[in-house]
Order: structure tokens, then sequence, then C-alpha cells
């Protein structure tokens, strides 16, 4: 990954409800650096689709965002929470991407690098990385 043009992280955001066990999963073509969409619910549209293979979907009602585990399926499990738990959430995910970028120049010099050789490609793309994942609304 650190020899990439563009740094990713494939998978996107998972909200799970630890109650019922029901987990929202981001489609094969979501991942973080599409975090302007979980906006999009919260503060914009109102709704936004998280890939495909599951159909991921998410709306937001009134004081309450929904979230569609394969909206192609009928009867598909849902999660709902409310708008400020969303936020939260956001906002914990956010945290802890910001902690992991801030971890990852001294690991990669710890265990990628000789003593004698910087890592050429990771510092533009963690910069890359840091201004993707950032989670602002």
């Amino acid at each position: 990954m650190l020899t990439f043009d563009s740094l990713f992280g494939a998978g996107g955001l998972r909200v799970t409800n630890s109650a019922t066990g029901t987990a929202f999963l981001p489609g094969c073509c979501n991942g973080p650096e599409d975090w302007r969409d979980w906006s999009e619910v919260v503060d914009g549209s109102g709704q936004a689709s998280f890939g495909h293979d599951p159909d991921a979907f998410a709306e937001r009602l009134g004081d309450t965002v929904r979230l569609t585990v394969d909206a192609e399926q009928s009867g598909s499990p849902v999660i709902e929470l409310s708008v400020t738990e969303l936020r939260h959430l956001l906002d914990s995910a956010e945290r802890d991407l910001t902690n992991f970028l801030g971890l990852a120049p001294d690991w990669v010099s710890q265990h990628l690098c000789s003593t004698r050789e910087k890592p050429r490609t990771f510092g533009p793309g963690l910069l890359t990385a840091r201004r993707r994942f950032v989670l602002r609304r």
C-alpha cells in the first residue's frame, strides 16, 4: 500500500447494532475516502448510497437516520439511530483515523525502512491520506 500512487483503505465505515447483531457494511465500491456521503445524510440531502453487494443505503427521517443493510432486498435489516448518535460515531471514527495516521510514520520507520533509508513514498501518501480520511463536517 505504501507504494501506491493513491493511498486508500477499502471497506468504508461499518455500523453495528450490538443489541441485535445487525451490521451495516459498505458495498464493494465504498471506502473511508467517501466520508462526504455520511455528511450528506446528516447535513445535506438526507440520503446516500454506500456501494453495492450489498446495496447499503442511509436516509435521514427527521431526527432519525435509518441504515438499510441491503436496499435491493425486501425486508432487509435496518439500524435506526439518532442524527446526534451518528455524529458522535463519525467524530469517533475521525479521532481513530487521525490517531492511526499520527502513529503510522514511526511504525514505517521502525519496520519498513533500514536505518539509512527514508520512506520515499509514504510521506506524500500519508499527507494525502490525512486529507482524505479526516471526517470533517
